[in-house]
């Protein structure tokens, strides 16, 4: 019994050990992945602050720019109009309070806003990459510059006249008082120091003032000639240093964001050791009551994905990953309930209506150049059994979504409703009783039709048609507009139309047919066609009709056509000597 017991405090002992080394070690993996992601999001923040301090240096000389193409410069030596006007510009500039000065191209001086000795020496090294800039025809920033006491960075930009530069204005910045320097005093934090730096390592601007015109380590100034964020480490002052470097920033310059390794590392690293400690302590405390949570949590969450499969198994849509090809990476389980077809590893478009497929292709290409996108449409889509059904598709691009990546497509049948959208559309411009377009749409064809080409129309009346419904009653007066529509579309051509416009009344269009010759033989047709009988109820039928023609020349105005055929009929049942017009 004593051996036994022994036996279980050793196996505890052990499994305490072996989930604590787990547990440590899992914490120790989380601990670099939390570093990577630290490290991440510093370089990032650093790209940014250094987007942002590009932005800022761009405005200075966007401002330059727009001075020098809004105030033409004589761009002659000792010219007072163009002293006065630099003058009139340094009072106005919120950048260049230091001055202005006009040089030709070779930098010979032309105009100034202040004596010259109050300016930088041309021949300063800090020009060359404003002059390289210039050179290449962008607008050029120089180094750090100093004269007296006073940092100075300079902006310049070329005075273009027809196709070819002719002259420089540099403006000069005074970086104590400068906007880069509000700009990084607005960054400043306890925990670390941003700053701007030249290309020759000298700070221009900084959240410590203390640090302007002073030098960074040298270990920075080997990261500054990259555009591509980086760290730099160091040694200052006996403290181990890292710094966040983001440099190609115009002229050489670069962003840095400097602190100490225990400050940067040091969050991460003590919340670390706190959870170690932690972690042995409720092991060392609560075991069991771990492995019981540790099950239920798996018994939760073993239920809460079966309860998401089977929602996924009978929702209505129908959810598909594609990847940036358009091959189905995976679809619901609705997908082969609803269609029948089992999608993965085949392309999609194979499946949309051949007359969708194109615009499918173009606008999932769309979708795929942008990042985060959304397209939604309504296609047709082929089911197992060749038929296709019509869905609305909601497209997203989740490709730079590590859980996802792919195009995530959902579904949904709207075959229904788009059957019955067209039933709609296709009742407001049909004659319920016998399926023949209406007069609304009538009217519409006979525009369409007159705005090319002459138009032949054919007013019908049908006679005898009121006995029919006074003795046989309105079922079979229905019944006999009917046969008479169905007739009477078998006599024409394909490009003819034949609408039904009211009561026993039809109009014939008759597109392209410009001459009463032409006409003859279709009236003819009509006749014979409505004087022949027809079966109602088991007894014949007999009536006619008469026909008025206007012949519409292009450009007349529809419903005047229509009234002048119907006109044309009323004349011809007058001169009839068959009963008269009757109307239902």
């Amino acid at each position: 019994m004593r051996l036994r017991s022994w036996l279980v405090v050793g196996i505890s002992i052990a499994l305490l050990l072996a989930i604590g080394a787990v547990g440590i070690s899992v914490n120790r993996s989380a601990l670099r992945a939390a570093e990577t992601v630290h490290r991440a999001d510093s370089l990032a923040l650093v790209t940014n602050n250094g987007g942002l301090a590009e932005q800022v240096l761009m405005v200075a000389v966007k401002e330059l720019n727009d001075f020098v193409t809004s105030h033409p410069l004589s761009m002659t030596a000792g010219d007072a109009g163009d002293v006065a006007a630099l003058q009139e510009y340094q009072k106005k500039s919120a950048n260049f309070t230091y001055g202005l000065v006009l040089t030709d191209l070779t930098g010979n001086l032309l105009s100034a806003t202040g004596p010259i000795g109050m300016f930088p020496d041309p021949q300063s090294a800090a020009f060359k990459p404003l002059i390289s800039d210039i050179a290449l025809g962008r607008p050029g920033f120089s180094s750090i510059m100093t004269v007296g006491s006073t940092l100075i960075q300079a902006a310049a930009v070329p005075i273009v006249v027809g196709s070819q530069p002719e002259a420089i204005v540099y403006g000069f910045i005074p970086l104590a008082k400068s906007q880069l320097q509000e700009y990084i005093v607005k960054l400043r934090d306890d925990s670390h120091a941003s700053m701007l730096v030249d290309a020759t390592g000298m700070v221009g601007a900084s959240s410590e003032p203390d640090l302007l015109g002073t030098h960074v380590d040298p270990a920075i100034m080997a990261k500054i000639g990259s555009s591509e964020s980086q760290f730099a480490t160091y040694t200052e002052n006996g403290h181990a240093m890292i710094a966040a470097v983001h440099g190609g920033l115009p002229g050489g310059w670069a962003y840095v964001r400097t602190q100490s390794e225990a400050t940067f590392d040091g969050p991460v690293r003590n919340r670390s050791l706190t959870i170690n400690l932690a972690l042995l302590t409720m092991l060392l405390v609560g075991v069991a009551g771990l492995a019981i949570l540790g099950y239920r949590s798996q018994l939760v969450r073993r239920r809460a994905e079966e309860r998401f499969s089977a929602l996924v198994e009978h929702a209505p849509d129908v959810v598909t990953v594609l990847d940036g090809q358009g091959n189905v990476v995976y679809t619901s389980p609705s997908g082969q309930r609803i269609l029948g077809l089992t999608w993965v590893g085949a392309p999609v478009f194979e499946s949309i209506h051949p007359e969708e497929r194109d615009l499918v292709r173009e606008r999932f290409a769309a979708l795929v150049a942008e990042r985060g996108g959304l397209e939604r449409m309504q296609v047709r889509v082929r089911q197992a059994d060749g038929d296709h059904r019509w869905f609305d598709l909601t497209a997203s691009n989740q490709l730079h979504n590590p859980a996802l990546d792919g195009i995530v497509v959902n579904a949904r049948d709207i075959t229904d409703s788009r059957e019955m959208q067209d039933r709609l559309a296709h009742d407001a411009h049909h004659d319920p009783l016998t399926g023949l377009p209406n007069r609304r749409r009538l009217q519409q064809r006979l525009a369409d039709s007159l705005r090319a080409e002459p138009v032949a129309v054919l007013f019908v009346d049908l006679d005898g048609f009121k006995p029919v419904n006074d003795e046989l009653g309105h079922e079979a007066g229905d019944e006999l507009l009917r046969q008479v529509g169905a007739r009477l579309s078998a006599c024409l051509r394909p490009v003819d139309v034949l609408a039904r416009v009211g009561g026993d009344e039809f109009v014939l269009l008759l597109p392209g047919v410009g001459t009463a010759a032409e006409t003859t033989g279709v009236i003819e047709r009509l006749r014979e066609c409505a004087a022949a009988p027809f079966a109602i109820d088991g007894q014949e039928v007999r009536i006619g009709a008469s026909i008025g023609v206007h012949l519409a020349a292009p450009g007349e105005q529809p419903d005047a056509v229509l009234r002048t055929a119907d006109q044309a009929m009323y004349a011809v049942k007058h001169r009839s000597d068959r009963p008269g017009r009757h109307r239902a």
